[in-house]
């Protein structure tokens, strides 16, 4: 038997061997910092036992993969330990993440913050038990009597929901027992750095109408000096979150009487968003975009034609009932079927093509409640929607010309080197979720890749990632707390133009549907800004900024000159205040820093006689110039957008 490695050597085995013990015949440290393995491209249990020529791969902590198996294991002796403290809770699911792990518990209550340190003690204890993470499989009629008989109704459920012909198995620690598919460490004692971090609510299956469950989350890692490193990130991340400072530097609030998803932007968020929507309309407009505006709803038939009613029914706000109404109206969640009844108001030729629509839209999706987090997932969100209807000669040309687009608008919010690509297809094995045919899907995937390829576009491959009607593009980011979120589009579609009977008129005098790309240049609005605010910890660069400059008079007498400054600086196109309060200059100047303002303009006597002002800039300068001089400077700034924040937090 022939194993190949991922150095491609070949080492040769005459009987079936375990993958931990192909690990320890490389060398003894590598099987001491094993995780798991990958078999054939296969995640696999260390105790998987090799029996055919493969490829094998030995994962460390330092392979995703590993990592996953590692804090799949933590989150088994966190519910062991649970188990252990409270033994009437029940458990639902524990998976790794990204960053670490979490556990769902039904214990009728939310835990203590007080209550999480005798858990992770309880956790260290179990670790250091040695003890070993048995696999087995079972029937399904002896999974549900074993799950049944220990009292785990949502094992029992998770068991039910299984296809008829899945493996089921267990993991066993000391008398702890677990449904799960694996892999796990070999041993509970690796996991020793280990904290619990937080407990919240969350609905089982992420269904509001289920039962609310306790989640407690974890970290685990293989050191204790990096999971001291990964807490004091988190604690630098809390300052971040856009959730908390947004709302500190009444960016937006939320109120309950008017809903969970629907954020009140106040005005400074509202200036933020309103500079934000004039650059990217001015800019897609000397691009050749023309702009729409359509509807914030319409009746039910429109969907069912575009597809959204049979693929996304329930993540529409829906006003009427089909069997009593007349007609069923449902907020939009995309402006697509919007903008082709406006192709479609006249018959095009070929010449007109291509046609670039645009519009700045406002759409609506009934998000769960257990989904949402502050501007990230929201229920009514606003996006640079745009649709390109083009000839297949003209297809390559225009996806070049939106990634181009997109390009500029990233450089220009100096996130160019915060994002990663994303090739999101459809999965053939889940038909449902799809309209066309396996060829149309195969040549637009064919036809995205290839020209990805060519623009150097750096990217993974996402399978079931893919939009109803086509692959994607997706621009992904991660926000403070590791979580990976799209915030910008492409996409090709091949499937629309003919649903809805678009057409032009060809060279030959045939009529020939279009091909369509969909994509927006910044995203949605709400979830950019909330990327930014924590990129920025708030201090937003000046083009952006709601207020670029602020004027501090050190006393009363001096309010004049400081109302005159302001005004020259307004009628310069800055966005300049002034703060008259009855307050002591160093209070002035300290709120001023808390609110992110990029220029702090102190003036007195001094800068009054001189025409002058005193400079403090976030970059940590200070100096006296002549007004002008400073209006001229920061003008230049704006118009350049030159970026002086660092991405760091204010002194």
């Amino acid at each position: 038997m022939k194993i190949r490695l991922k150095d491609g050597s070949v080492k040769e085995y005459d009987a079936p061997i375990a993958a931990i013990d192909v690990a320890r015949d490389l060398s003894e440290g590598l099987a001491r910092a094993a995780c798991a393995a990958r078999v054939d491209g296969q995640t696999r249990d260390l105790r998987f036992i090799i029996d055919k020529d493969c490829d094998v791969e030995i994962l460390t902590f330092d392979d995703d993969d590993g990592k996953k198996a590692f804090r799949h294991t933590a989150s088994h002796i966190l519910a062991h330990a649970v188990k252990n403290l409270y033994p009437e809770a029940k458990l639902a699911i524990g998976p790794a993440t990204d960053d670490g792990f979490y556990y769902d518990i039904d214990i009728d209550r939310a835990f203590k913050e007080e209550e999480l340190p005798l858990i992770e003690a309880e956790m260290k204890k179990l670790a250091k038990k040695d003890m070993k993470l048995e696999r087995f499989e079972t029937s399904r009629e002896e999974a549900l009597s074993m799950m049944e008989k220990a009292g785990e109704p949502y094992k029992v459920e998770l068991i039910n929901d299984l296809p008829q012909d899945a493996v089921i198995s267990f993991y066993r620690q000391d008398d702890f027992l677990d449904l799960c598919a694996g892999p796990h460490l070999i041993s509970s004692r690796a996991v020793k750095a280990v904290k619990l971090i937080g407990s919240s609510g969350a609905y089982w299956r992420g269904n509001e109408k289920n039962k609310m469950l306790a989640r407690v989350y974890g970290a685990a890692f293989t050191k204790a000096d990096d999971l001291t490193a990964y807490i004091v990130a988190r604690e630098e991340a809390k300052k971040r979150d856009h959730n908390k400072l947004g709302r500190e530097l009444e960016f937006f609030t939320t109120c309950d009487i008017v809903g969970q998803g629907l954020p009140l932007f106040m005005p400074k968020g509202a200036k933020v968003l309103q500079i934000m929507q004039r650059f990217v309309e001015d800019e897609e407009e000397r691009r050749g975009y023309k702009l729409t505006k359509t509807p914030f709803m319409a009746k039910s038939e429109l969907y069912k034609l575009s597809g959204h009613w049979d693929h996304y029914r329930d993540s529409m706000f829906v006003m009427g009932d089909e069997e009593k109404d007349d007609d069923v109206y449902a907020l939009r969640p995309m402006t697509c079927p919007f903008q082709y009844m406006i192709y479609n108001a006249r018959q095009h030729s070929y010449k007109d093509l291509p046609i670039r629509y645009s519009e700045t839209s406002s759409l609506f999706r009934n998000e769960a409640s257990g989904e949402m987090h502050g501007l990230i997932r929201v229920r009514q969100f606003t996006i640079s929607e745009g649709h390109l209807i083009c000839a297949r000669d003209q297809l390559e040309e225009e996806f070049k010309g939106v990634m181009d687009l997109i390009r500029f608008m990233t450089r220009a919010l100096n996130i160019d080197n915060d994002i990663k690509y994303r090739f999101s297809k459809w999965d053939p094995n889940d038909r449902r979720k799809y309209i066309g045919d396996p060829d149309m899907w195969e040549k637009s995937q064919n036809i995205m890749r290839k020209l990805l390829i060519e623009l150097n576009v750096d990217f993974t491959e996402a399978e079931g990632e893919a939009a109803f009607y086509g692959p994607k593009l997706d621009i992904q980011f991660k926000n403070v707390h590791g979580k990976e979120d799209t915030i910008i589009t492409i996409q090709i579609d091949l499937a629309l133009a003919e649903r809805f009977s678009m057409t032009y008129i060809d060279r030959d005098g045939s009529k020939v549907n279009p091909f369509i790309i969909h994509r927006t240049s910044i995203g949605c609005y709400e979830r950019t800004l909330a990327m930014l605010i924590e990129k920025y910890a708030g201090a937003l660069p000046t083009w952006l900024s709601p207020v670029q400059a602020i004027v501090l008079p050190i006393s009363d007498k001096y309010n004049d000159y400081a109302r005159q400054t302001v005004a020259t600086l307004q009628q310069r196109n800055v966005r300049a205040e002034g703060d008259f309060r009855a307050e002591k200059i160093g209070y002035k100047i300290r709120e001023a820093r808390n609110d992110r303002t990029p220029f702090l303009l102190i003036v007195g006597e001094t800068e009054r006689a001189a025409n002058a002002v005193s400079v403090r800039s976030r970059a940590g300068e200070e100096g006296s110039a002549p007004l002008d001089e400073f209006v001229a400077r920061i003008t230049e700034e704006i118009a350049s957008r030159a970026n002086y924040t660092k991405g760091e937090t204010p002194r």
